[in-house]
């Protein structure tokens, strides 16, 4: 059984082991793979494992021996699904790992547009502070989050994990999901379930945590920015097109939002004509909420998991 990486790169920059896939098959793993070399470098193997390397028809066709697809990585849209199952290809994802680590970096931006540490830190290094008249200064203004609201669209893992480390700052959390009224009363006593206009109207910080469907495509546009309080702060760590970039861009230049922190963007890498590079008050991490090595540990015993599964004839965390 031949296995190969096509990108193993992100998930493994060389602080993981590799070694539960490699008892399982002869094993080859790529850093990267371009698109003219995704059919040569998968040759005859049976199984493979992918991460953003986009698999569709073309290649089911011209590898017609492949019987396994694993996705290291929670969205699957780099696979055709459609055509994977035409070809008897299972493909399988890894639904849950970076929880904790993506909920963290979402109060890592707000507490930086909080406080702007890193620059003060600068400043200080700099030797603004030594030569400073009054004991202490800062360069903008401080924000406390006690008291604030903050809005969580979109209420799986993460968004629950991100609403309870709101709720720990003292902060009160509403949450607009599309799971059911019923379902909701019975499940979470620390939040208030809104519509989606009232939690625009109503809060203060604003996250992204839902899924990028049809209906969620673009829903940070110029029609729902005006539905928001002046002074909005706006946090995506979910998906780059969930935001109209140039829409966000000129909310931010004109005022009506506050700031801004998005660890995503439409395309990935970001291109440089993105709106949103030199925004006012607008940071842009580089997709990296999910890596710490706790997470990617994690990431890697679960898709070994779901290739075990599937070997022994039960596959896990089908998609499609």
């Amino acid at each position: 059984m031949r296995i190969v990486v096509l990108d193993g790169y992100t998930e493994n920059p060389g602080d993981l082991s590799w070694e539960g896939f490699e008892r399982l098959g002869e094993f080859t793993v790529y850093d990267r793979t371009p698109p003219e070399k995704i059919i040569s470098r998968i040759g005859d193997a049976e199984i493979i494992i992918t991460n953003k390397t986009p698999l569709g028809s073309e290649v089911f066709s011209a590898c017609p021996q492949i019987k396994y697809i694993g996705v290291i990585a929670t969205g699957f849209n780099v696979v055709d699904i459609a055509a994977a199952k035409s070809s008897g290809i299972v493909v399988t994802n890894i639904p849950d790992y970076g929880t904790a680590a993506v909920a963290q970096f979402v109060f890592a931006l707000l507490l930086e547009i909080c406080h702007h540490v890193g620059h003060h830190n600068e400043a200080v290094q700099a030797g603004r502070w030594t030569s400073c008249p009054d004991f202490c200064f800062w360069d903008y203004p401080l924000i406390e989050l006690a008291g604030k609201t903050m809005g969580i669209i979109g209420f799986g893992r993460i968004g629950q994990n991100t609403a309870k480390i709101a709720q720990a700052f003292g902060m009160k959390v509403l949450v607009h999901t599309g799971r059911a009224e019923e379902k909701r009363k019975q499940d979470e006593d620390y939040v208030t379930h809104v519509s989606l206009d009232e939690l625009f109207a109503m809060s203060d910080i604003i996250s992204l945590h839902c899924p990028l469907r049809p209906d969620t495509h673009g829903i940070i546009n110029k029609e729902n920015i005006a539905k928001m309080k002046d002074g909005v702060i706006l946090i995506n760590t979910a998906r780059g097109p969930l935001v109209i970039e140039m829409d966000l861009r000129e909310a931010l230049d004109s005022g009506k939002v506050f700031a801004a922190a998005t660890d995503v963007a439409s395309s990935e890498p970001i291109k440089a004509d993105n709106p949103l590079l030199g925004a006012k008050n607008c940071i842009v991490t580089p997709h990296m909420a999910w890596g710490a090595k706790e997470s990617r540990s994690r990431l890697m015993d679960i898709a070994v998991a779901n290739l075990e599964a599937f070997l022994q004839g039960s596959p896990i965390n089908v998609v499609g």
